[in-house]
């Protein structure tokens, strides 16, 4: 007697995709992807700006962070891996899959994270000027010395297995050393693209990112979305502001983030040092020990000769970054010493939207002198400080009290190391439509724009998902 034919197995149900962060508004990237068998967050970044965002750094997330099998983390800037340290606080003990340099550079930055934040609540009890009584910070140093016992590098390019059935497979993006974008194959059969943030191809020292080659569903950063960069006038206009400030006797403050800005900054410098632009006898400080610290991990990936690096960088070596002399300020005394010196002088300083770090010591010293000048080099946020000088704020609050701004202000964007709407654009062009594309990690206004340009041009389904907001991938 013949026996019935096994069932078949049940199909996988399409995965679940929700946007915890990142989502109109440039910081905070999460997404979550829950399939049958396991959740995967892809990024782990923290809210910065406006207090309303960096009160959701305290917020739970939807599910326990003992349930996240697995975290994938593009890049190496903390509005894509500062939450890590959150997420093992909270019981997550999963593999962070990533690129080689980007967990060696994660450390770096959030070890400078927990440091801040530290000093930050321990400065705010001293004087009284957080409304938390005690304040505290959202992480501390044994967090992160447990988080990066699970950071996972992994090849890129080479597709590696997360949960079963699903697949990861990194690509070079373009936009910091190690950064990528990612391609997950999920159990079901469909695919899920995340671009991170995408470098653009005029990167001084990295290579374009690799091309998109198609996914269901893309998550789109829209940081740029309604910007062209203007790379020439650009440089011009940091040699200019540099002249003006210099021949008044002043000092330029460059407010630069630790990872891959001030690389590009001293990129720049030197140029400026070789021609004479700047003079030797003018110093140019560097205070920022994880800008530092991620400085010897490029030079490191100069001397290994890395796929990432244009050829005409590796050939220069080390001095591509280095505009002698510079003077490295790695500790407190260094710093202060900096903060009292006099005379024309260039200090290139984290954090880049002068959120925090040592950059607020010298814009509270500069700012009331209008010899000086300050020249912001990246995308500012809405609700940084940064933001406010570029939007010609008279006075700038820090340390509970508030500065004169008098200053020159040099607004030169055109720095970032993020594509500009037309880039991403021609990144999209030639892969086949997915099935959807979300624009994330962008401003309204920015993202809305992109979705646009992309229904028009591209022909493509393209929406501007909200906070909180879950949709299927298929």
């Amino acid at each position: 007697m013949s026996q019935p034919a096994p069932s078949p197995a049940p199909a996988a149900r399409p995965a679940l995709l929700s946007f915890l962060g990142g989502v109109r508004t440039v910081t905070g990237s999460k997404f979550l992807v829950e399939t049958d068998l396991g959740r995967i967050l892809v990024d782990c970044g923290l809210f910065q700006g406006v207090a309303d965002l960096r009160r959701r750094n305290w917020d739970k997330l939807p599910c326990d962070a003992a349930d996240i099998r697995a975290v994938v983390v593009t890049h190496a800037h903390l509005d894509h891996c500062g939450y890590l340290p959150r997420l093992v606080r909270h019981g997550f003990r999963g593999p962070i899959l990533t690129s080689a340099a980007t967990a060696r550079l994660a450390e770096i930055v959030l070890r400078d994270s927990a440091r801040l934040q530290m000093e930050a609540a321990e400065h705010a009890n001293r004087h009284g000027w957080s409304k938390h009584r005690p304040a505290k910070p959202l992480y501390d140093d044994a967090d992160v010395e447990q988080t990066v016992k699970f950071f996972d590098p992994v090849t890129v390019g080479s597709e590696v297995e997360i949960t079963a059935g699903t697949k990861l497979r990194l690509h070079h993006g373009g936009h910091i050393l190690g950064s990528a974008w990612a391609h997950l194959t999920l159990e079901d059969g469909h695919t899920l693209a995340v671009s991170g943030d995408l470098g653009r191809p005029g990167h001084p020292l990295l290579l374009p990112p690799e091309p998109f080659t198609g996914a269901d569903v893309l998550l789109m950063e829209s940081t740029y979305g309604n910007r062209r960069h203007d790379q020439e006038t650009a440089q011009r206009e940091f040699a200019s502001v540099i002249k003006r400030a210099l021949s008044r006797g002043g000092t330029v403050v460059i407010p630069a983030f630790a990872i891959d800005r001030t690389e590009v900054v001293l990129h720049e410098l030197a140029a400026l040092r070789r021609d004479g632009t700047l003079p030797r006898h003018v110093p140019v400080y560097v205070d920022s020990p994880m800008a530092l610290a991620a400085l010897d991990v490029y030079r490191a990936a100069v001397r290994s000769r890395s796929p990432e690096l244009r050829p005409e960088i590796i050939a220069a070596g080390e001095s591509a970054m280095s505009p002698e002399p510079f003077l490295a300020a790695r500790t407190v005394q260094e710093s202060i010493d900096i903060n009292n010196t006099t005379g024309p002088a260039v200090i290139v300083s984290s954090a880049g939207m002068a959120t925090g770090g040592r950059v607020l010591h010298h814009l509270h010293r500069i700012l009331p002198d209008p010899r000086n000048a300050v020249v912001i080099v990246g995308f500012a946020a809405e609700g940084t400080r940064a933001r406010d000088l570029v939007d010609g704020a008279r006075v700038l609050k820090m340390f509970g009290e508030y500065v004169p701004v008098r200053a020159e202000i040099a607004d030169v964007p055109h720095f970032s190391a993020h594509a500009d709407a037309d880039q991403i654009l021609d990144w999209l062009r030639g892969a086949p439509a997915p099935h959807t594309t979300y624009l994330v990690h962008g401003e309204e206004t920015a993202a809305a724009t992109l979705r646009d340009r992309i229904e028009h041009e591209l022909g493509w389904t393209a929406v501007v998902p909200r906070s909180g907001e879950a949709v299927l991938v298929r």
